[in-house]
């Protein structure tokens, strides 16, 4: 298990956390140790994703950098976007999805690092997108006021909803039977049969972070030092605690060796990681920290195999169309049809890609190692001095 965290000084920073047996009374306690610091932006890191094998990150420099956590090696950048990379999302191990600055949404081939699509997804910026848990269907939010909803079976916009105003971030449920939408402090609660905000979530600070601790339980950070878990169904603050000494910049929870962990990063260079208890009302206890000396901006886990991590969530909720907001789709389909492509099963994933479309690479979309730049660079020059 790695830790893994950029910040604002151009660096990715990871850590590999040793769960240590528990002695009888003993207060239990995992050790964090430096594995690498790599260096391979010219701006501050903005996003960090990681599947089994690779951990990507994207920046301020609108390039996303791919590392492999298999051989501690660069893996080269992925070029397509012009803009800064705010989000970036995988799904399972074959696919990546990044939205950036420039409106852009691209769907990219994990395995061959090929742009299988590049959607004109937002007016303004893509703020923040999640995929849900079937991988049928994503939301981004982006700064033209709208909320959308993307079909990735067939790799089109499926319904945009306008919103009051700019979102910056949205979050599936594990189960994928609601999803949470923030707009400053406030966190309106959807759910996908009605599509329509069952109740709204108000944090004392503008949020940084949200990440689902159960279908119905919710991490929030924000620009304090606090992290609140809150009850999607009743609203309810159900507990809160001292994270840090400065803002929470990201929060993320996973499960593995029977155990459920929340991971913070902030401002104040720390990560910390937490053990959570069988109540959410009761706060996490501390089980290890590290301090970077750097203003983290971005956090994520990296997990050597996919069997460590416990399987614990149900099965997703099978996505139906959004009724609420415009329909996308130049022909408008009845309420039976709409209902029907929602039940067809998606297509394999693993075989076709999450948009089911082609695999030819969208141009100036593909991997690019430094050296190949560099070689193709001066045999052009070459071929100039020839020429002449």
């Amino acid at each position: 298990m790695e830790l893994v965290a950029g910040c604002y000084e151009q660096v990715l920073f990871g850590f590999a956390v040793h769960p240590e047996p528990k002695a009888s009374g003993d207060r239990e306690k995992w050790t964090p140790v430096a594995d690498f610091t790599h260096h391979a932006h010219t701006a501050s890191l903005s996003a960090v994703a990681a599947n089994s094998r690779f951990v990507v990150t994207g920046s301020k420099d609108e390039t996303i950098h791919i590392y492999d956590m298999k051989k501690k090696i660069d893996h080269g950048a992925l070029v397509h976007h012009n803009g800064t990379i705010t989000c970036l999302k995988f799904h399972g191990n074959r696919h990546l999805i990044s939205g950036a600055e420039d409106g852009l949404i691209c769907v990219w081939d994990a395995k061959k690092w090929e742009c299988l699509k590049s959607i004109k997804a937002h007016k303004g910026h893509v703020t923040f997108l999640s995929i849900h848990p079937s991988g049928k269907l994503a939301l981004s939010v982006g700064t033209d006021k709208t909320l959308r909803t993307w079909n990735l079976v067939e790799g089109r916009s499926a319904f945009i909803k306008n919103i009051k105003q700019n979102a910056h971030i949205v979050e599936w449920s594990p189960r994928g039977e609601k999803y949470v939408v923030v707009i400053l402090n406030k966190i309106d609660v959807y759910h996908l049969d009605t599509a329509s905000v069952s109740g709204t979530i108000t944090n004392e600070k503008r949020v940084s972070s949200v990440t689902f601790l159960s279908e119905s339980v919710l991490a929030v950070a924000g620009d304090e030092e606090v992290v609140r878990f809150f009850d999607t169904d009743s609203l309810m603050c159900l507990c809160e605690f001292k994270a840090h000494e400065n803002r929470v910049k990201d929060v993320f929870s996973f499960e593995i060796l029977e155990h459920h962990i929340i991971v913070t990063a902030s401002s104040d260079g720390f990560i910390k990681m937490w053990k959570l208890k069988q109540d959410k009302k009761v706060p996490p206890s501390l089980l290890c920290e590290v301090n970077t000396n750097a203003r983290l901006t971005c956090l994520g886990v990296w997990l050597d195999s996919v069997t460590d991590v416990k399987e614990s969530q149900p099965p997703a909720a099978e996505p139906s169309p959004v009724s609420e907001g415009q329909p996308k789709s130049s022909e408008k389909k009845s309420g039976d049809a709409e209902q029907k492509e929602a039940r067809q099963s998606a297509p394999d994933t693993e075989r076709r890609g999450v948009t089911g479309g082609s695999k030819k690479p969208t141009k100036g979309g593909g991997l690019v190692a430094a050296k190949r730049r560099k070689v193709g660079e001066m045999l052009e020059k070459k071929r100039k001095k020839k020429k002449i």
